[in-house]
């Protein structure tokens, strides 16, 4: 998943509109953007959007980020959405591989509830909004088969931090929220699991989050989530390999194929080793070729 739109489960507008905005996946939420007084209205409308769509075939996943287990609106949320058989869950404020494992016994009981496979829904945990998450990013291996992605997010962990704000003044994320950034990736790297970058706010700034979704490929990041539908193809394009990248990767896989066992190989002046085969095969597989 390149892009990954988040749509208020309240809003059936938006929601539809979120179709045609090309995103890979539509992030359904009842938590940030849903006032207390409206979980209710969102979880309906959550789950209708999803029992009217789940069965297309063309179509973008459907996520329903829930509420962290903090707020005691987990067990509502699900006991309403897992009933229209969302693609995953996105769980905000995970602190850890255990945290995980106890969500995926809530969905598995409710799975058994509604006649689903067990299974079935996956899980994106959202691992650094709190200051407890960031020492617990490496916990996530073996945490449960339904782990498929680790993202990261600043707002909640600088208000938890009690920080003026989380970026400079060119927009760049300041040390503490790197950090988390870097944990986040090295967290999805340790549990084999997709990483996902966190949003970037400012949605009018294209430039700004043009360079934001180049840093985010280049270190490691396959996708990025996004706030505002104009976002989405700008995310799509900086996250689906080029021609030129597909071209290269074929190359340096040709190189080793022609030379089985080697180590190292020459292209073009340069030397290639084995991480430059395992890096070729990965662009490859995102590029479905």
């Amino acid at each position: 998943m390149r892009s990954l739109l988040f749509i208020p489960a309240d809003s059936p507008n938006k929601l539809a509109k979120g179709l045609a905005s090309g995103a890979d996946a539509l992030l359904l939420d009842l938590e940030d953007s849903i006032a207390v007084d409206r979980k209710d209205a969102a979880r309906q409308g959550a789950l209708e959007f999803l029992q009217a769509h789940r069965g297309l075939t063309d179509r973008p996943k459907l996520i329903v980020r829930i509420n962290g287990f903090d707020t005691g609106f987990t067990d509502a949320d699900l006991d309403v959405v897992v009933a229209g058989a969302p693609d995953a869950v996105m769980f905000p404020k995970a602190e850890g591989g255990s945290a995980v494992t106890h969500l995926d016994a809530k969905l598995t009981a409710r799975e058994a509830m509604h006649g689903l496979n067990a299974g079935s829904i996956k899980i994106i945990a959202i691992a650094t909004e709190t200051a407890k998450a960031l020492f617990l990013a490496g916990t996530y291996a073996d945490a449960s088969p339904r782990l498929i992605g680790l993202t990261w997010g600043a707002e909640d962990l600088s208000a938890e931090l009690g920080a003026d704000t989380n970026r400079d003044a060119n927009g760049r994320f300041l040390d503490p929220y790197r950090l988390a950034r870097s944990l986040c990736l090295a967290g999805a790297a340790a549990a084999q699991v997709q990483p996902i970058d966190t949003v970037y706010v400012d949605f009018r700034n294209e430039a700004g989050l043009r360079r934001e979704c180049e840093d985010a490929r280049r270190d490691g990041f396959i996708g990025k989530m996004a706030i505002h539908p104009a976002q989405v193809a700008v995310i799509n394009q900086a996250f689906t390999p080029s021609a030129e990248a597909i071209a290269h990767a074929k190359t340096v896989i040709d190189a080793f194929a022609q030379t089985p066992g080697a180590g190292v190989v020459g292209i073009g002046g340069k030397m290639y080793d084995r991480p430059h085969l395992v890096r070729a095969k990965a662009l490859l597989t995102r590029a479905g070729v």
